[in-house]
């Protein structure tokens, strides 16, 4: 499995333009034929297609250089050169590109299939046969080729999902995931068993289908960059609707809820205005149940019996289809 990567830089150069031919006619009692120098092709292009099937940026990491070919030299008897070759970079979409790092915004590729011209191949040279003229008959000149573009970028990946799934490490969140979708991320009983977000989506039973994501547990001052900070906050951003899962067996619901929301607002103001479905997670032991009485505006959930799933399904698909119709 490939480890998920959401920033990296990219370098891209697209391909010269291939030189113009000198070149004059050779036929048989033709002593002094014109010229018939073909223009050079056009370099090859490099362009950045956003792909539903690509998941991280591990691969544009690990590569970084992405050069298209040079076109090829015109020819002579008029030919031209053909066009480099030109290349394309699959990207996942919700990338991000930016001129630099912490730069202004180049494109944002939010959809499957959008595409963006990092750099445009060069222009092929004009053979020598442009350049006859009733003084000048026999030139013996053709235009080089124009140089490529070369650029850099800075990639930053923005997960999208419907849904995000946001609580303190260990609330349950990835069994929650699970429970919901057919994901099946890493599930352990410790802190920080998540550390690449994860995406399922829902459709069982349901009118429609929505992806969930969950984002790996934020703590108290996570803003400011503590535990994994807002390496992962980010991906929150593009998500329509919050579900907030708190463990009601070991966290105190109120406290908690003060400190995610509080984290979230610390990271961009937008995020608390987002609606917002409240889960109180392990609802199989005992100690949550008794918490549950006292806080009706959680819906009570057992991700690991799958208790109260269906519910909360049914609070998702409603939100999202009012705010669908707002």
């Amino acid at each position: 499995m490939k480890k998920f990567i959401d920033e990296c830089p990219i370098h891209v150069r697209s391909g010269h333009g291939g030189p113009g031919c000198v070149s004059f006619r050779r036929e048989k009692y033709v002593p002094q034929g014109g010229p018939d120098g073909g223009d050079g092709g056009r370099g090859g292009d490099v362009e950045f297609i956003a792909d539903p099937t690509i998941k991280t940026l591990y691969d544009i990491r690990r590569r970084k250089h992405f050069h298209a070919k040079n076109g090829v030299p015109g020819m002579g008897r008029n030919k031209t050169g053909e066009k480099g070759e030109s290349v394309e970079v699959h990207l996942p979409v919700g990338t991000i590109v930016r001129e630099s790092e912490g730069g202004s915004i180049v494109i944002d590729l939010d959809t499957p299939g959008k595409r963006y011209l990092a750099a445009k191949g060069g222009k092929g040279g004009l053979g020598n046969q442009h350049f006859a003229t009733a003084v000048r008959q026999v030139p013996r000149y053709a235009q080089p080729g124009l140089p490529g573009e070369e650029r850099e970028f800075y990639l930053e990946l923005r997960l999208i999902a419907d849904v995000g799934l946001v609580g303190f490490p260990n609330a349950g969140k990835s069994t929650l995931l699970k429970a919901l979708t057919r994901a099946n991320p890493k599930i352990a009983s410790y802190p920080f068993t998540t550390l690449d977000p994860n995406l399922g989506v829902a459709n069982a039973g349901l009118p429609t289908q929505f992806i969930i994501a969950d984002i790996p547990g934020i703590i108290e001052g996570a803003s400011e960059g503590k535990g994994l900070g807002i390496e992962f906050l980010k991906h929150i951003e593009r998500t329509r609707l919050l579900v907030l899962v708190v463990d009601f067996a070991n966290d105190d619901p109120v406290e908690s809820e003060r400190i995610l929301l509080g984290e979230l607002a610390s990271f961009s103001e937008s995020l608390p205005a987002k609606p917002l479905i409240r889960v109180g997670n392990k609802m199989d032991l005992p100690e949550a149940r008794e918490k549950a009485s006292a806080h009706s505006g959680y819906i009570p959930v057992s991700a690991a019996t799958h208790e109260g799933t269906v519910a909360l399904l049914n609070a998702i698909t409603e939100q999202l289809s009012r705010m669908d119709k707002a």
